[in-house]
């Protein structure tokens, strides 16, 4: 087994004893994102489709310093406070998965960290 850990700049650190992801043979893990702006290390201010986005855009460039992209998602699951953002989330994730989207889940759960509304994690074929 080859494990390799992924980390760039171009996303936001991990926020506890994690990796931003991790590669196994041909697979990539990306652990759960969060809305942060990488740049600024704040939580997104915004709808949840703009938080959507920030996740996606966080995703993919942890999945480019992996020498993938997302076009090669395999599955994706996401973490929602509010099912009732469960339309407007899939608007937003639409526009980025427009061909061959990856197998999917989204859950309710009671919380996430930093009390965000949203949080995707992916895996991602290399």
């Amino acid at each position: 087994m080859h494990r390799t850990i992924i980390s760039t700049d171009n996303a936001p650190s991990a926020i506890g004893p994690y990796s931003q992801a991790v590669s196994v043979n041909s697979t990539l893990y990306i652990s759960g994102q969060l809305p942060i702006n990488p740049e600024t290390g704040n939580m997104l201010e915004g709808n949840i489709g703009d938080k959507t986005n920030q996740i996606l855009k966080n995703a993919a460039a942890i999945a480019v310093a992996a020498g993938t992209s997302l076009e090669n998602a395999v599955k994706t699951t996401i973490f929602l406070t509010d099912l009732g953002d469960f339309k407007e989330v899939n608007e937003a994730y639409a526009k980025h998965f427009t061909d061959s989207p990856p197998a999917r889940s989204t859950v309710q759960v009671a919380a996430l960290p930093l009390a965000s509304n949203i949080e995707i994690e992916f895996i991602i074929a290399t």
